[in-house]
Order: C-alpha cells, then structure tokens, then sequence
C-alpha cells in the first residue's frame, strides 16, 4: 500500500517540471554526499603550495585554492557536511517541536501559555545574532552548530503542532473517543499524531536549505564549523579573501548553495501541492 502510494506521488510528481528539476536536485545532492569520498578527484585536505591560484582546467575542473587544494574536491566533500548537518538539526528540531507541540496543545492551560511564552521568547531573537551568541560562548564546531539550528527551529515547528493540535482534539471524532475514557497518550499517537505528521515533513524539508544557509554563514563569519573541514561556508570564506586572483573559488563555493537551496525549494513546494493543499493557507 505504502509503495503503491508513493508511486503515485512519483508519477504526479514527474508531471511537475519544477518538482521532478528539485528531485533531481536533491537526489544528485545527497548522491555525492554518500558517495563523495570516491568521487573526489583529489584529498580535499591535502597541499600542494606550488599549485595554488590555478585557473580551471582539465586537470582541475573549479581551480585550486590559496594553498593548492582542489576546489571540485572540497566542494563535493562539503556535500557531505551540509546535508548531515542539515538534515540532522532539523529531524532533532521536528522530534523536539513535536513532542513540546503535542504537549502545549493537549496539556492543560496553565501549561500550554508556559511553553508559548517559551516559544515566542526563543523566536524573537534574530537568528543570525542567536547564533553568534551560542557560537561565541560554546565554541565553534559542529555539535555547537547543530544546537543552534534546533533552539531557533523548534519553536518553530513546536508552534506548527501545537496549533493542529488544538484544531484537532475538538474534532467529533476525537471528542468521541476521549468520551470513551481513552488514555491522553493513546489519543495522541494514534488518532492526532499521523494527522498532522505528514504535513510537517514537508515543512520540515524545505527549511534545510536555510539550515545549509545558515551553517554557511556562520561559517563564513568564522563561527561555524571550524578549519580544515571543507564547509562551502569555508569555501566562501577562502574565495572572498583571494577573489581578486581566484574569482572561481567563490563560484564554486555559491553554486552548490544555490542549487541545494532550489532543488529542496522546488520539492517541497510540489509535494505541499500534492499531498496537502490545504498547507498553503499555512506556510
């Protein structure tokens, strides 16, 4: 049943040109994210000073950078970075925001206005200065990165729940089974929860790339994911430096981002369509 749904969605979704360009998009994406250590032309970390600032060629396809490395080379290895990242904040941001949501929309009042003023509290700092804040006090590295990410989505997707949730236990269906004496936690996992868990993986989806934005930044600034790992952040970082002498180095740090960003925009956006108009009364 489940594969005879998604085959469906494959096919309507191939009927789609932005839809069917985004999942191309991704799935390249996370292809050279699991299979970037064999495909990179040359160590992404090692130097080679008498080869530095050269121009792209045949035998290096983005150019070398400041100290001779491979450009293509670190960009593919800096797949694998964005995407883990990512994805992984924001699956611990949905776990979080899911369980804080169903909480403060099935909870008592008194519980429910608590975890609000919590999320509007986290939600009115500005992201880029939360970020710098943590980053500052923590340290830079990726376990630092990833809690940012989690802090600023959570309320997020915690506010998301919390409102489908209080649509939904005034539902007929679920004042009928709560009349019946079922268990809070029964009518949570079983009769509200696969509601309102299909829409949020959309939403969730198309925040990653604004998490890959933001790791970017962050790293750019020097408070993200430290040296030597091959962020595109760091690419960025290292191509704005020397851009008068390897302008390419910045081309080549962009484009990935740009078209990480495009391929999980346009998924999202067509599976929101497909599965679930109704969310575009919502994002």
């Amino acid at each position: 049943m489940a594969a005879g749904s998604l085959l469906r969605v494959l096919r309507r979704l191939s009927q789609d040109p932005l839809g069917l360009l985004g999942l191309c998009l991704v799935l390249t994406m996370v292809f050279f994210a699991i299979f970037g250590p064999w495909l990179t032309p040359y160590d992404p970390f090692k130097i080679h000073v008498t080869d530095r600032f050269q121009a792209p060629s045949l035998i290096h396809w983005f150019g070398t950078d400041s100290i001779g490395r491979d450009v293509l080379s670190r960009v593919i290895a800096g797949t694998r970075i964005a995407l883990s990242v990512g994805a992984s904040s924001i699956l611990i941001a949905l776990v979080l925001g899911l369980c804080l949501g169903l909480t403060a929309g099935y909870g008592p009042r008194w519980l429910d206005n608590a975890l609000l003023l919590l999320f509007d509290s986290v939600y009115s700092f500005p992201t880029v200065i939360l970020g710098l804040t943590v980053m500052t006090l923590l340290g830079a590295s990726i376990a630092t990165l990833m809690f940012v990410v989690v802090m600023i989505q959570t309320p997020a997707y915690a506010r998301l729940i919390r409102t489908a949730t209080l649509a939904a236990k005034n539902t007929e269906y679920v004042l009928a089974i709560r009349s019946l004496g079922t268990s809070p936690v029964r009518v949570l996992v079983v009769h509200i929860l696969p509601n309102i868990i299909g829409p949020l993986f959309i939403i969730a989806s198309m925040d990653i790339p604004s998490v890959i934005a933001l790791e970017a930044g962050l790293t750019y600034l020097g408070m993200g994911i430290p040296p030597p790992a091959p962020s595109w952040g760091r690419i960025l970082q290292e191509g704005f430096t020397a851009i008068r002498d390897a302008p390419w180095i910045v081309v080549a740090g962009g484009f990935p981002l740009i078209l990480t960003t495009l391929g999980f925009t346009f998924l999202g956006e067509s599976l929101r369509d497909l599965l679930d108009p109704r969310l575009r009364r919502i994002v």
